[in-house]
């Protein structure tokens, strides 16, 4: 928790901002790396609150402005979205460039080990992409100085064994501290009698908290369920659930839209000579928890929310990001079938994408150029496309950020398991 969060943003913004302490024969106008200051820092704070936005509600706390809020109790959960999801797209092309791939390497190493299900290729990979990391900081920013010694945190060397540990404990979001911590906020809201007998209070609540929590393993229907499902919703099976708002009567769908489902029900031999009528569903529930809302409710929304329309779809082993239209259930060889209208965003900028290590997938929003017609049980995740543009690289373009701790998804497909080296 503290390693990938508070630990990392506590060395590497005060070195991007020139503010990290210097010997006096260090002489820091020689700091190729300190780009971080004055009108840039600010303009780089309001990146990230602009992003807000883009971020689902299923994110949970966004990231605050850091040229504000940097140390006024910013969040380990802030760091996370904000040096793991935003930074390396907001970052290129400000950082040099080899500090900005060296960055890379951290970013995606523990992106991977952030997951809650890390295969093996996945274990090799991010260990791979730390080790460059701690090697490399040496390198670029110690530079075997005696006089910069001090730059090389402890939290460097720990994360060249996260991999190795994750093979002994697990994954390290499953054993790190957000449940202690968690539970440490929860007993102390419920200390009573302050000031005196404080230690003695807290002991016996944390103890009927676990007298509490035995009841509730030995008899887990004692207490209904937190995850109450709403009325009105549709189960459509393998933990997907439609959710309302739902159109009370079919329409037609638009002249672009229908010649998508003609060309659909053609290519399952269904040949009809108008786009049927539909009835639309404004919501999904994933089986991880998420609902994926529709760009057909956020639009009519009176209060603009946080979006969560775009999508991660894993079709025949490929990924790829989309923008929901809309949801409906159709009949399709006397079998009631759910589908959603999507609208693909295209392949990420290559060169993006390979130079950062796989850490920025930066987009071309197709709009109605790419519409498609997909199942909605290739819907994997909810996740977050926010606009950017990226200097010297024309157009705007939409960079995704996941929610840390879900499963990533191979954007070339799922791969094969490979063999973690021994040191």
């Amino acid at each position: 928790m503290h390693i990938a969060a508070i630990n990392t943003g506590d060395l590497l913004l005060p070195l991007w901002r020139g503010t990290f302490r210097a010997e006096t024969t260090d002489d820091k106008s020689t700091w190729a790396w300190a780009v971080l200051m004055k009108a840039t820092w600010k303009a780089h704070g309001s990146l990230i609150t602009d992003a807000t936005p883009f971020l689902p509600g299923s994110f949970d706390r966004p990231s605050r402005n850091p040229a504000e809020k940097i140390n006024s109790g910013y969040k380990a959960w802030e760091w996370l979205l904000y040096l793991y999801g935003m930074a390396p797209a907001t970052l290129y092309g400000i950082l040099p460039e080899p500090y900005w791939l060296h960055f890379c390497h951290l970013a995606w190493g523990l992106h991977l080990m952030q997951q809650y299900h890390i295969s093996r290729s996945d274990l090799v990979e991010g260990h791979h992409h730390l080790l460059n990391f701690a090697d490399e900081f040496e390198e670029l920013y110690y530079q075997r100085w005696i006089d910069r010694l001090h730059f090389v945190r402890p939290w460097l060397h720990s994360i060249t064994h996260i991999a190795g540990e994750t093979v002994n404990k697990g994954p390290p979001i499953c054993s790190s501290q957000w449940t202690m911590e968690r539970t440490i906020g929860n007993l102390a809201q419920e200390i009573r009698l302050h000031n005196s007998s404080v230690y003695a209070n807290l002991s016996q609540r944390a103890a009927r908290c676990c007298q509490v929590n035995t009841i509730k393993a030995i008899i887990p229907t004692i207490e209904p369920s937190d995850n109450a499902s709403p009325k009105g919703l549709l189960d459509i099976s393998q933990g997907y659930l439609l959710l309302r708002r739902r159109e009370r009567t079919a329409h037609a769908v638009r002249p672009c839209e229908a010649q998508v489902l003609l060309h659909y029900l053609s290519d399952n031999d269904v040949h009809v000579t108008s786009a049927p009528l539909v009835t639309r569903w404004a919501r999904l529930r994933l089986p991880n928890g998420q609902v994926a809302r529709s760009a057909w409710e956020e639009n009519a929304m009176s209060k603009q929310p946080r979006m969560a329309c775009n999508v991660k779809l894993l079709i025949d082993g490929k990924t790829t990001v989309a923008e929901i239209l809309f949801y409906f259930n159709m009949m399709l060889h006397d079998e009631e079938k759910t589908f959603a209208f999507v609208s693909e965003f295209s392949q990420p900028h290559t060169d993006l994408f390979e130079n950062s290590s796989q850490t920025v997938f930066a987009c071309r929003h197709c709009e109605d150029a790419s519409l498609k017609l997909v199942e909605v049980h290739t819907i994997q995740s909810v996740v977050a496309m926010i606009p950017h543009n990226f200097p010297g690289i024309d157009g705007v373009l939409f960079y995704l950020v996941e929610r840390p701790g879900l499963d990533i998804i191979r954007m070339s497909g799922v791969e094969e398991e490979g063999i973690l080296d021994e040191e």
